[in-house]
């Protein structure tokens, strides 16, 4: 029940049908008789300007998710960012201060990292295949540099973003060995479909077929897509024996990351 005490969060995005953070965050409220909820906003992009506005008045409001496609619009429209948010020049939350205030930090690649760590996974040493240079794929790979990742190879069918991507992850991080181009999936320890491919029961892969089969069973295979949970890409690596994370675990790890940077949830959920 929402109420006029009601503490509230928000998401924004454009689709925001699919997303998880609403049933996610309002049941963790529930859960915890917390006079709290999150509101999912659908906008168009004209309104990012007024919206901003808005959020900046909005009393009773303690922060907002941010999602695809406004990650990197909203950046800049901010009063301060993380360095990590500045790094990526992007945000997936924004707390709003007492004074109004908007303050973003972008948790994506912490998030990843979490579920990750529940598969099993520690970055430090490893290889990892990113695919897509966006957002959240451009979140994941710093976060695996901050981790401590040997080696990323980043795919991207723009040129531009990959080299983007490579050029931030260089200044971050000099010790990382950023690639390219990759024959196999042999080597690597994670492989990461971190682009759209496979949203929405399109049935499309992200990887040809013929690469797929070079997955090593001991591969740890994500996706960042939560609809539907199990992607072609993840049904074809389980098939293969390959341990699996889906892009609702990711959300779902995220959540703690994202309540406490709004301050209503405690990091560790």
């Amino acid at each position: 029940m929402i109420r006029g005490s009601t503490e509230l969060v928000a998401i924004v995005g454009s689709p925001i049908a699919q997303v998880k953070s609403p049933e996610n965050f309002n049941t963790w409220f529930a859960n915890h008789a917390l006079d709290m909820a999150m509101l999912p906003i659908d906008l168009q992009e004209t309104a990012l300007d007024a919206f901003v506005d808005s959020l900046r008045g909005w009393r009773n409001l303690r922060g907002c998710v941010v999602t695809v496609p406004y990650k990197q619009a909203l950046a800049p429209r901010l009063d301060a960012l993380s360095g990590r948010a500045e790094a990526l020049g992007s945000v997936n939350v924004i707390r709003r201060e007492a004074d109004g205030r908007l303050l973003g930090d972008n948790v994506d690649g912490a998030g990843f990292l979490g579920a990750a760590r529940l598969h099993g996974f520690i970055a430090s040493g490893k290889r990892a295949l990113i695919l897509g240079c966006g957002g959240v794929g451009s979140a994941i790979a710093y976060a695996l540099g901050e981790a401590g990742i040997h080696g990323i190879t980043l795919s991207d069918p723009c040129a531009e973003r990959v080299g983007a991507l490579s050029e931030m992850l260089g200044n971050a991080f000099g010790q990382l060995a950023v690639a390219t181009d990759y024959r196999s999936l042999q080597g690597f320890d994670l492989v990461v479909n971190a682009s759209a491919v496979g949203m929405g029961g399109s049935g499309e892969l992200p990887l040809p077929a013929a690469l797929l089969a070079t997955l090593a069973a001991s591969t740890l295979v994500a996706d960042v897509v939560t609809s539907p949970e199990i992607t072609p890409l993840l049904q074809q690596a389980r098939e293969r024996g390959c341990p699996i994370q889906t892009g609702a675990q990711m959300a779902f790890a995220q959540l703690g990351h994202l309540g406490a940077f709004m301050g209503v949830t405690p990091l560790e959920i």
